[in-house]
This record gives structure tokens, C-alpha cells and sequence, in this order.
């Protein structure tokens, strides 16, 4: 089991979240190829929207991958690949209040890495991001 950080506006976020599915890269295959079934997947959230949105710089969703199959949807002109994802019940959280505490934020330019829209996190940080973001402890869907 790995943990993920996807790079994504929260507009996009919940509009994945009602479809519960996860794109990222505009849609590109391979960001999505890195995922296996069960990892997990955070959404992290620089603006509002993609354009025009507000800084917003918080988590924004948390999911579990729920199988290995990529598909291609059909938007017209846009034809993303998507993988289906079981959200969590989270509250948006603001990364400032965690910086100090995560493995992510640990380099001065830490926001650079972030440019690649998918990052591995450490265990550590998952369980810390997770944790933030109001999810009960006795749920049986939490990481061994």
C-alpha cells in the first residue's frame, strides 16, 4: 500500500468526489498508472478553481483506490482517463497548521515538487494529514 498527493484544484476535487472518481494531469493516463488498488489518495488544493480561483492551499479530499481499471471518459473535445476512488467523509484543512509537521513541507522550497501534480507521501505524513482532516480513528477503513 502506497499514499499519494494529487495536485488539483478543489473545484475539480469535488466534482471527482461526486463522480467518485480521481483525474489527474488534465487528465493524462499516467499519473493515474502509478496508483494500485488500495492506496490512498490525498487531494491537495493550491487555488479554489483552476482559473480565477481563490488560494485556498489546503487538503481537500481523501480516498481509497478501489480497483486497477483505467478508463477513458468521453466529454466531448475531452477525453480524460479515470480511476474510481472511495472518498472519505473529510473536512477541507489548510496546510499551514501541519507544515512544521510533515515530511513534505520539510525542504524551504517544498511547493516546487508539487509542479508534478502526483507525489508519493510518507506513511507518516498520510497518517498526520488524515488524521487532520477529521476522520474518526475507529473506522475499520484506516491504514494498517
Amino acid at each position: 500500500m502506497r499514499y499519494w498527493l494529487g495536485v488539483v484544484c478543489r473545484e475539480h476535487v469535488e466534482r471527482g468526489r461526486r463522480l467518485g472518481i480521481a483525474q489527474l494531469g488534465h487528465g493524462k493516463r499516467p499519473p493515474l498508472a502509478r496508483l494500485a488498488a488500495g492506496d490512498w489518495l490525498v487531494y491537495y488544493s493550491p487555488r479554489t478553481r483552476l482559473q480565477g480561483g481563490s488560494p485556498l492551499q489546503a487538503f481537500t479530499a481523501l480516498g481509497q483506490v478501489a480497483d486497477e481499471v483505467i478508463w477513458q471518459a468521453d466529454e466531448g473535445a475531452f477525453k480524460p482517463w479515470r480511476r474510481r476512488v472511495d472518498y472519505r467523509d473529510t473536512t477541507d484543512t489548510p496546510i499551514e497548521g501541519l507544515r512544521r509537521a510533515l515530511d513534505l513541507t520539510a525542504d524551504p522550497h517544498w511547493g516546487h515538487q508539487l509542479r508534478r501534480g502526483l507525489i508519493e507521501l510518507s506513511e507518516g505524513d498520510f497518517t498526520r494529514i488524515r488524521a487532520a482532516m477529521d476522520l474518526a480513528p475507529e473506522r475499520e477503513d484506516r491504514p494498517a
